[in-house]
């Protein structure tokens, strides 16, 4: 545990507002309320300070969480207007949503505009747009009439609709016969994830800033010649599920079904860092062996950063061979915490 002095000190240095769970957290006596490090709020004086190892020690000690760093959220979690305008979004999808449609409701537009933007990278009004033409996708790959789906997708003209989707599908819609990929956000006890994936599959999981995601979405676009736009799926849902008994220690192994398109020494490097077990830890060199490349340890530490699929396949177990972190291109703050995890829940397998 760390000293109260060291704490204080941690706070006074103000740091950025942390990806990871922090360390400890701090409640002011003369306000009641606590806060994680980085908070922007003017830091108290010493001795009106305590410290707590968790978030529902403070709890229990009569301390409510600030309003300003928001400590018993989820790091990047979505804000409560965001969740709002989703659930808006999904009570029904083919429906046009106008700024007034919005302020009717009680709702800023302009704060609307920049809280969504901040969390999806895309405005609300994007976001919209795309999740109707996704709907469009899908039920004419359900063999409904071309009528039907621009009725879905809510849009008057039939030229209007045309254009919309053969400028997000790369086709007419009534050429239309595949699906598209569904992309949905997942908050983690360290930092927001996005979760790409159909009812069979999940084809890419990130940290949402690990990834430049047009960039992402474009590439799995064209690699499997499915449009990819905002909603979720079978194999989203299960996604979430899993990773929320991840995090809480009760799940070792994930079961949901993947969709990688690597080269063959790619996949034979997914493969192998699948293999290693939940709480132990391989070298990059070991890897390689693994593999049947003892040479390549380069070439498999550029395939671990590279497999779109973070957690579930596990390129955070794999460390450098004098026992350091290694690299993470997912920070590694990040990798550092899913070690301590994993080894703390692995018991008496864990070999770290």
């Amino acid at each position: 545990r760390m000293n109260e002095a060291a704490a204080y000190d941690l706070f006074a240095s103000r740091p950025a507002l942390s990806a990871a769970p922090p360390p400890i957290y701090l409640a002011v006596i003369t306000t009641g309320i606590f806060c994680r490090p980085g908070c922007p709020a003017r830091l108290p004086k010493r001795e009106n300070c305590e410290f707590f190892a968790a978030i529902d020690m403070a709890l229990a000690a009569g301390y409510r969480a600030c309003k300003r760093c928001h400590p018993t959220r989820l790091p990047g979690e979505a804000s409560d207007l965001v969740k709002q305008l989703i659930t808006l979004v999904e009570n029904n999808p083919a429906r046009r949503w106008g700024e007034k449609d919005l302020s009717r409701r009680g709702i800023d537009p302009s704060t609307a505009r920049r809280q969504f933007t901040r969390r999806f990278g895309m405005s609300f009004s994007a976001y919209t747009r795309a999740r109707r033409l996704g709907a469009a996708a899908q039920s004419r790959n359900m063999g409904e009439s071309v009528m039907k789906a621009q009725l879905t997708a809510g849009y008057e003209s039939a030229s209007g609709f045309r254009d919309a989707f053969a400028k997000t599908f790369g086709m007419a819609p009534k050429n239309a016969a595949t699906s598209p990929l569904m992309v949905d956000w997942i908050d983690t006890p360290l930092g927001p994830m996005i979760c790409v994936g159909d009812d069979s599959h999940v084809y890419l999981l990130e940290f949402t800033d690990r990834v430049k995601m047009d960039k992402q979405f474009e590439k799995l676009a064209r690699r499997h010649k499915r449009a990819v736009v905002p909603g979720t799926a079978k194999a989203i849902d299960m996604m979430r599920a899993e990773l929320g008994g991840y995090f809480t220690g009760h799940l070792k192994a994930f079961t949901v079904p993947l969709k990688t398109s690597g080269t063959k020494f790619q996949n034979a490097t997914w493969d192998q860092l699948c293999n290693i077990p939940y709480g132990q830890t391989r070298s990059y060199l070991e890897l390689a062996h693994m593999v049947g490349s003892p040479k390549g340890f380069r070439a498999v530490a550029n395939s671990n950063a590279n497999n779109g699929l973070a957690i579930i396949i596990p390129c955070h177990r794999v460390i450098a061979s004098g026992g350091g972190l290694g690299g993470y291109a997912g920070h590694l703050s990040r990798k550092k915490w899913l070690l301590a995890h994993e080894a703390k829940h692995a018991g008496a397998n864990a070999v770290i």
